[in-house]
């Protein structure tokens, strides 16, 4: 979507509550934030879906607040961060019975054993490193944008991706990937 035509459809949410351009702007940018989520979760798709449905209703009641400094997406990207780092503080992740049962179905799948490995070298990095990653790597986001969404100096960023990246081909290259 171009971002004139956002700023169009943001203006009609903020000043008429016209819902139909907020379900416009939603169905542009579900896929995005659902997968940074899907990333940042590990694959728990309920999980992720329940993250992006709050990252809308908050870019919704908070549409008046966009300045149009940067491109929506990347306001809904900070937005979903901010989600997904309010859930971390409020929850501690433990790994139970439904994790198990869930990581298994997945496993089932064709790809579902590359799937795993990647999520399993997902979980090697740290939180900042796996947003960067995610955000850089799954959601094409240049280091700017990156920058800007995690509220980081590019150079810090630059620094998560090199460190995330090691860690992952290292993870990969040890369980059998080129």
């Amino acid at each position: 979507m171009e971002r004139l035509e956002d700023i169009s459809l943001v203006t009609q949410v903020a000043v008429f509550h016209n819902r139909r351009a907020f379900d416009k702007l939603m169905r542009e940018y579900q896929s995005p934030v659902r997968r940074f989520f899907l990333t940042q979760t590990l694959g728990d798709t309920q999980l992720s879906d329940d993250l992006a449905q709050d990252t809308f209703i908050k870019a919704y009641t908070r549409i008046g607040q966009f300045q149009g400094k940067s491109s929506f997406l990347t306001w809904l990207f900070r937005i979903a961060y901010n989600v997904f780092y309010d859930h971390v503080r409020a929850r501690r992740e433990t790994t139970d019975i439904d994790t198990v049962a869930v990581r298994q179905m997945n496993s089932a799948d064709g790809d579902g054993n590359l799937r795993m490995d990647i999520y399993d070298a997902l979980k090697l990095l740290t939180d900042n490193e796996r947003t960067c990653v995610t955000l850089q790597l799954m959601e094409g986001q240049p280091i700017e944008k990156i920058a800007e969404i995690v509220e980081m100096p590019a150079n810090t960023v630059k620094s998560h991706l090199s460190r995330g990246k090691k860690k992952m081909a290292d993870f990969l290259r040890n369980n059998g990937y080129q």
